[in-house]
């Protein structure tokens, strides 16, 4: 996919602007609390873009983007996806200024949040501690912590302003006004960062009319209790209702929301129905929509894009017609997160395993696919398509090694192949496809004409 073409182009010019240097508390969180989260590419991406403000300077001189290029040795796919990375993650702001058929961008460099942020900031800390395991994570946390020197032994002597410095207000007016920052300069600072933005995506009209019900006051969900909600519902996919439930356990006696017991509330929910397992950090790049992506038209082109935005759960759903197992959703999950497969490549591999071994998922032969396409570094729905094509020998006889041997008495049996609709090519058009794959194929299409259908209607709505 080369969706970048439609967002920035080698030579478009940019510049790199932050509001004060980096310093080496910044770069240690940089490195080693965000680098597990967004990968060692993109924090090469932020880090150069830092470098290339001088010291003492707020910005950087222009340039193009193959001046980024060359230096990171990277195509600009690459970039742009790294870009989005720290976007998302809140260490990058990004402008664009367009003039006739040029574009220039403004990189705005944020700094990392600090670490006593980051490890009380509830979505961040939950991501890298799903990421690196319990026992890395403890010992991150330990770097950041040192022992508190004061205790209540110590007495506060500390003197106050005016009991060590006299006042003299004469050119106090002009001091303040030359102080002032003049239009179109600003001083350089740490700039603070308050981490990812979150869309707007929670109704929380919904959520108070549930409390007022319960007879919670609305002053109860404060700023940064509504904050925390919103993390908590992206974070572990909880809707108004449910929240509600867990914001009631979290009431304390003063009628208050106690964050804690909220984390903690949303956290054992989400574990209980996982399985124990923790949510992790998906990039979602593949499957952003471009506001300039053409609409798609042949039934190729429509296919691949219904690949790219269902979920694998609601494509299981689509092909079989019910509710997915939780075993074959934790198939789905593990390949997902132990190969790092895109969603839609890891559709393109539910599509193609259900097919083909008679609706089922065989978790081993999903497995030696999906390591197969890893080593591959496959990383889109067509790239997917085309090598299950191209090595389609091969993966059958992986199905085969798994069929238990007959005995030598046995009768042979032959079973015709399921294969999805996209495999069929010029080469394959004379194979004989049963009919029952005709029906399976006949309903994923129904599913794709109703689920546009229905997105249809919610766009006139």
């Amino acid at each position: 996919m080369n969706r970048h073409w439609n967002e920035m182009q080698p030579a478009d010019a940019y510049t790199v602007s932050m509001s004060g240097c980096i310093d080496s508390l910044e770069q240690k969180v940089i490195i080693l609390l965000y680098q597990p989260l967004i990968g060692a590419q993109a924090v090469s991406l932020y880090m150069t873009m830092c470098a290339e403000v001088e010291d003492g300077k707020l910005s950087s001189g222009g340039a193009p983007h193959y001046h980024l290029m060359n230096t990171l040795g990277c195509s600009p796919q690459q970039i742009y996806e790294d870009r989005l990375k720290l976007e998302g993650i809140g260490l990058l702001k990004t402008y664009v200024k367009k003039s006739d058929s040029n574009r220039e961008f403004l990189y705005e460099i944020q700094p990392p949040l600090a670490p006593d942020q980051f490890f009380s900031d509830g979505l961040l800390n939950v991501f890298l501690y799903r990421k690196i395991g319990r026992p890395h994570f403890l010992r991150l946390k330990r770097m950041f912590c040192d022992r508190e020197v004061k205790t209540a032994d110590f007495v506060d002597v500390t003197h106050d302003f005016p009991d060590v410095f006299s006042t003299n207000y004469t050119e106090g007016q002009d001091a303040e006004m030359d102080s002032a920052v003049q239009p179109g300069t600003r001083f350089a600072g740490n700039g603070g960062n308050t981490g990812p933005v979150l869309a707007e995506s929670f109704d929380f009209s919904a959520l108070e009319l549930s409390l007022k019900d319960a007879l919670i006051p609305k002053s109860a969900l404060t700023p940064f209790i509504k904050e925390t909600i919103k993390k908590l519902s992206f974070l572990y996919g909880i809707q108004p209702s449910e929240m509600k439930n867990l914001v009631l356990s979290a009431i304390n006696e003063q009628d208050e929301i106690d964050v804690e017991e909220l984390r903690k509330s949303a956290r054992d929910t989400y574990q209980f129905e996982s399985g124990g397992r923790l949510p992790d950090l998906t990039p979602r790049i593949q499957t952003a929509p471009s506001a300039s992506a053409p609409e798609p038209k042949t039934q190729e082109e429509k296919l691949v894009h219904y690949l790219e935005t269902v979920s694998p759960r609601q494509l299981l759903i689509d092909i079989s017609g019910s509710v997915p197992s939780k075993a074959d959703m934790q198939i789905v999950e593990q390949v997902m997160l132990q190969y790092n497969l895109e969603p839609g490549v890891a559709n393109v591999l539910i599509q193609y395993v259900m097919l083909k071994t008679d609706m089922k998922l065989s978790k081993s032969y999903v497995d030696k696919i999906a390591s197969h396409w890893a080593r591959k570094k496959v990383a889109t729905v067509l790239d997917a398509m085309n090598l299950a094509k191209s090595e389609h020998r091969q993966y059958d006889e992986w199905a085969k090694n798994k069929v238990k041997p007959k005995t030598a008495g046995s009768r042979k049996t032959t079973r015709q192949e399921k294969l999805p609709a996209w495999f069929t090519n010029e080469k394959e058009e004379k194979e004989i496809i049963d009919q029952s794959f005709e029906e399976e194929k006949r309903k994923l299409e129904e599913a794709l004409r109703k689920r546009t259908e229905r997105a249809s209607a919610g766009e006139k709505d």
